[in-house]
């Protein structure tokens, strides 16, 4: 398999990545829920059927996203097992190879050939699986990505995010309570974007006026649906 040293990320870079994740999956609550909690009320529904509505969304769409997370990260941890099971075999079948490998890498990164033997001698002796799977991968044996804990994650952030609209729309008073859930999602969208993309080293003020402007026309389209059913 063809292995590409450059594309291994650090395991704060993996962390980083998760809260973002995290952060999106709030984001898709908020805009989700309010969407169609907008919608109901657009159409003249009662209270009671407001939260009928917006707490089938919330569930719905968190185990949704839930679903969708586990089945996503149980297929990378797969391909982190076979990725790992790969690398033993080599290490097995063919050492002087793998560590004439693990040696032409640090002298990729800039290292002398001294420094750089020297250096894949030592991780070798200490641990040679963890050096491989480290320098090609950056993945480590006892530290697979787990799909219950990345669902639980999405499952709870997008329920979080989810919550900002309900809360708006049943506590606002009723006269005002489209423009006030309008409002608080719009501010919410911003602010998850914009925290989104300062994770991912990105220009904040770019990506939450992007997703604010998503967010007010999923809600406008929602709302007019809404009164087409008045």
């Amino acid at each position: 398999m063809e292995r590409h040293p450059e594309d291994a990320a650090s395991g704060l870079n993996e962390r980083l990545n998760r809260l973002r994740a995290g952060v999106l999956g709030a984001n898709d609550g908020i805009v989700s829920t309010a969407a169609v909690v907008v919608g109901v009320a657009a159409a003249g529904a009662s209270t009671t059927a407001i939260a009928t509505a917006g707490a089938a969304a919330v569930l719905g769409g968190a185990v949704s996203m839930a679903l969708g997370e586990y089945v996503s990260v149980s297929s990378q941890r797969d391909t982190e097992r076979a990725l790992v099971a790969e690398e033993r075999e080599d290490l097995q079948v063919k050492p002087g190879e793998e560590f004439r490998e693990l040696v032409d890498i640090y002298r990729g990164r800039g290292l002398s050939p001294a420094t750089a033997r020297a250096v894949a001698t030592e991780l070798t002796a200490r641990d040679p699986l963890a050096a491989h799977l480290d320098v090609h991968w950056g993945i480590e044996e006892d530290e697979l990505v787990s799909p219950w804990a990345a669902a639980l994650a999405s499952f709870m952030s997008f329920l979080v995010g989810a919550l900002v609209p309900m809360i708006a729309i049943l506590l606002g008073p009723e006269s005002g309570r489209i423009i006030i859930t309008g409002v608080v999602t719009l501010a919410a969208l911003a602010a998850t974007g914009g925290l989104a993309a300062k994770l991912g080293g990105a220009d904040p003020v770019k990506a939450s006026v992007r997703v604010t402007i998503g967010g007010a026309l999923a809600l406008v389209a929602t709302y007019g649906v809404g009164l087409l059913f008045e």
